[in-house]
C-alpha cells in the first residue's frame, strides 16, 4: 500500500526550493513581498523575505520604502534565473574551474612560488560557502591587503569574515596557522649559518654531515644535488632520483630544474653506495660527465660529485 504520509516525503533540494520562487518573481513586473508569501503559503515567510532582500541588496529589485511594492531594475541588465541560482547555491567553486586554473593544481604543476597571493589564500581557505567560493575569498582578502600584506597576521577573525563570508572559523585558523608556520620557517633559516664550499674537502665534509642518513641507513641508491650561490654558499639540497644510478635514468632536466628554481650558480652532485664502498663506478663517471656538459650549456657549474660510503666519501673531481 502506498503511503501518503508527508513525513516520509523527500524534502526538496535547495535548488528546487529556490527556483519556483525566483521564477515567480521574474514573471511579475511589480509585486509586493506579501503577495509572494500568499502564493507560496507552504513556504516559510522568512525565507521569502530573505530572497527578496538579497535581490534588493544586489540591485536586481527596487522597492518603494513606503508601499513596499518592488519592481525589477531594468538598468542592471537581463536577469538569468539559472545563473543566479548557480551563483547563489554553488558559487564559483574550485572544482568547477578548469583543472589548470585551480590553485592546488597550479601549485603542483608550476611550483608554489608561481602562485599569486589570492591563490595561496584560497588554498588556505580550502572550501567556500554558498555564493562565495574559496577562490573568491582568496581574491577578496588579497585585494583588501594588497598594499599592507604585512598586516594580515594581525587581522582578527571578524575582520576577515567581514571581507569574505567564506572565512569561517576553520578557514581563519588555517590562514593564521599558515602564516605562523611561515614565520617559524624564516626564523629557523635565519638562525642557520650559511655553509661555504671552498673545495673538495669542504664538499665531502658537508655531504657526510648533511646526508648521514644515506651513508648509515639506506639499502638503495639515492641521487641528490646541493645548490650553491655565486659565492659557493649552500642554498638547498634536493632529492632527484631513488634507485640504481644510471646515466640514462638521471636526466639533466630533473637535476637542473631544481638548480634553476633556486637561482643556483653551481651544484654538487651527491649519491650513496649501499655496499659501503664509495669507489666511483663507470656509471658514476658517466653521470658526472653528462651533468657537467649540460650544466655548461645552462651556465651552471657542476663543482663536484660526492660518492658516500658507509664510513668514507670520495670526491670524483679530486680523484681526477
Amino acid at each position: 500500500m502506498k503511503s501518503t504520509s508527508l513525513a516520509l516525503a523527500k524534502p526538496p533540494s535547495r535548488y528546487e526550493r529556490y527556483r519556483p520562487i525566483i521564477e515567480y518573481l521574474v514573471s511579475r513586473q511589480r509585486l509586493h513581498p506579501d503577495e509572494v508569501k500568499e502564493n507560496f503559503c507552504d513556504e516559510q515567510p522568512a525565507f521569502i523575505t530573505r530572497i527578496v532582500n538579497e535581490l534588493k541588496a544586489q540591485g536586481w529589485l527596487i522597492c518603494d520604502g513606503n508601499s513596499g511594492v518592488c519592481h525589477w531594475n531594468g538598468g542592471k541588465g537581463d536577469f538569468s534565473v539559472s545563473r543566479w541560482l548557480d551563483d547563489k547555491l554553488y558559487g564559483t567553486r574550485i572544482k568547477a574551474s578548469p583543472k589548470e586554473d585551480r590553485p592546488r593544481e597550479r601549485l603542483l604543476s608550476h611550483g608554489v612560488d608561481q602562485l599569486r597571493n589570492a591563490e595561496l589564500i584560497a588554498i588556505l581557505v580550502r572550501s567556500g560557502r554558498p555564493g562565495e567560493s574559496a577562490v573568491m575569498a582568496g581574491e577578496k582578502v588579497a585585494r583588501a591587503f594588497a598594499h599592507r600584506l604585512e598586516k594580515l597576521p594581525d587581522a582578527g577573525r571578524a575582520e576577515l569574515t567581514s571581507i569574505s563570508s567564506a572565512v569561517v572559523k576553520t578557514a581563519y585558523c588555517q590562514i593564521m596557522a599558515g602564516i605562523e608556520l611561515g614565520r617559524r620557517v624564516v626564523a629557523a633559516s635565519g638562525e642557520r649559518p650559511a655553509v661555504k664550499i671552498g673545495g673538495a674537502d669542504d664538499a665531502i665534509a658537508f655531504c657526510q654531515r648533511h646526508f648521514s642518513r644515506l651513508a648509515a641507513d639506506t639499502t638503495h641508491e639515492e641521487f641528490h644535488i646541493v645548490t650553491l650561490d655565486t659565492k659557493h654558499k649552500v642554498i638547498q639540497s634536493h632529492c632527484i632520483t631513488v634507485g640504481t644510478l644510471d646515466a640514462s635514468l638521471v636526466h639533466p632536466r630533473e637535476v637542473f630544474r631544481a638548480a634553476i628554481k633556486d637561482s643556483a650558480s653551481s651544484v654538487i652532485l651527491v649519491h650513496n653506495h649501499p655496499s659501503g664502498d664509495p669507489t666511483p663506478s663507470r656509471e658514476d663517471i658517466l653521470v658526472t660527465e653528462r651533468m657537467t656538459q649540460s650544466g655548461e650549456l645552462l651556465g651552471i657549474d657542476v663543482l663536484d660529485h660526492i660518492v658516500l660510503g658507509r664510513v668514507d666519501a670520495i670526491s670524483i673531481r679530486q680523484r681526477g
